[in-house]
């Protein structure tokens, strides 16, 4: 008799197994670390240039670091990409392009004719380098600074540290070689510079500075003049430019003391300690970014 003949068992369907996916990183977060790296590249590649004696190109890609170096940080503000991971890359590329390069520029130029002061001055100068920016670091979480201490560096800031150290480099590449090439000068300049990158002196920081409206027409004036004479006569702009940024040293610790007498005064005074919160709204719009490397 036939019967119905029996169903067959239905199949189990096999799940594919897919390998995990890889959580990738949008490139906006990776840009200013990219910026970074192309800093970092730009120290480097001052030391080969100066190896090779090619003293414009060496003192020209420092330049170009710091210009990566300032574009890092307002990128990464920016676009809200600001990581731990970022933070400890750029001050370890600073190390190397404001500390470890110029002092080997320097070194290879003219402090090796100094033979053993002349190695110390290098030594010092990349030593001063990693302790600046250590002491940043650990300043990222301290206490809360007055509003007005917003508008300065702690010291001499590393990229405008090694732009200070080369100075003597840069007058010479103007004026040519016997003037400012010995080792007696270049040892305790290099050494000073070192110093005021370490130290406590409060210099003027341009990230908090608001420029009163009648003076933008002569601010913007003088930086086409600047401009201008970039193109003329490079070094030698360059050199008036350091020698006018080491001027205003003493004139930024003046102001900074002066004002902080006048918020100690007004703290004492009941009342009259609400004054400054226009100026700490201005500090937090701008970011609040603390003494700078």
């Amino acid at each position: 008799m036939g019967g119905v003949p029996p169903r067959p068992a239905p199949r189990l369907r096999q799940k594919r197994l897919r390998p995990p996916r890889l959580r990738g990183l949008p490139i906006s977060r990776l840009l200013p670390n990219m910026l970074t790296m192309l800093n970092l590249a730009s120290g480097m590649t001052g030391i080969r240039f100066a190896m090779e004696g090619k003293w414009k190109e060496a003192v020209l890609a420092i330049a170009v670091g710091a210009l990566f170096d300032l574009l890092d940080g307002y990128i990464a503000r920016m676009l809200n990409a600001q990581s731990k991971f970022g933070e400890e890359l750029d001050s370890l590329s600073d190390v190397v392009s404001f500390g470890v390069a110029p002092a080997m520029i320097l070194y290879l130029w003219a402090l090796a004719d100094a033979r053993t002061f002349g190695w110390m001055a290098a030594l010092v100068m990349g030593v001063c380098a990693a302790l600046r920016l250590a002491r940043f670091n650990t300043m990222l979480g301290a206490a809360e600074k007055p509003p007005f201490a917003y508008n300065y560096f702690t010291g001499v800031p590393a990229p405008a540290g090694a732009f200070l150290a080369l100075l003597p480099l840069i007058a010479t590449l103007e004026v040519g070689e016997g003037w400012f090439d010995s080792p007696v000068l270049v040892v305790p300049w290099t050494v000073g510079v070192a110093g005021l990158m370490i130290s406590a002196i409060p210099t003027f920081s341009l990230k908090g500075l608001r420029i009163p409206q009648r003076y933008v027409v002569f601010l913007l004036l003088g930086v086409g003049m600047t401009a201008a004479a970039m193109v003329s006569a490079p070094w030698a702009t360059l050199t008036v430019v350091g020698l006018a940024y080491l001027a205003s040293i003493p004139f930024s610790a003046k102001r900074y003391r002066a004002l902080a007498m006048e918020a100690a005064r007004l703290k004492g005074e009941p009342g009259e300690g609400d004054t400054a919160a226009p100026e700490a709204d201005a500090a937090a719009s701008a970011g609040k970014a603390g003494p700078a490397v």
